[in-house]
């Protein structure tokens, strides 16, 4: 569904009527104080609350792909066979040596941005909530 103008004046106009930015800015402080506490980069943390916001405003759902990275990292940590366990096994018994061989380069480079993207946001969401991740 493509949004217009319109619509996201209209999205926008709800916001400030339900008190969208004034919550973000108490989640800010808060995030702040946490950040402190935790001895994270506080302008770092801002950075990333800012995207977050972002993303939510834009209404984007999150890749199920990084869902899945993130649920592997989160119950085992990094593991040898990131890559096997990923793997659609179904799909890849389908395919020939060489299309084999570009499904586990494209698999390689996703689950390298979607464990670059979970360490960013593990700084954020995780460490400063008190959580570690399994086997740390």
């Amino acid at each position: 569904m493509e949004r217009t103008l319109k619509s996201l004046a209209k999205e926008a106009k709800m916001r400030m009527k339900r008190g969208f930015w004034a919550e973000c800015s108490e989640q800010l402080d808060n995030e702040r104080k946490k950040a402190k506490e935790c001895g994270i980069n506080e302008s770092k943390m801002e950075r990333y609350f800012t995207q977050k916001v972002t993303t939510q405003i834009r209404g984007e759902k999150a890749d199920e792909f990084y869902l899945k990275v993130r649920d592997l990292l989160l119950t085992e940590g990094e593991v040898s066979d990131a890559i096997g366990r990923l793997t659609d096994k179904e799909y890849y018994s389908t395919l020939s040596y060489s299309e084999k061989q570009r499904y586990s380069l494209d698999l390689s480079e996703r689950y390298l941005r979607a464990l670059e993207r979970f360490k960013r946001e593990y700084e954020f969401e995780y460490k400063s909530a008190g959580r570690e991740l399994h086997g740390k």
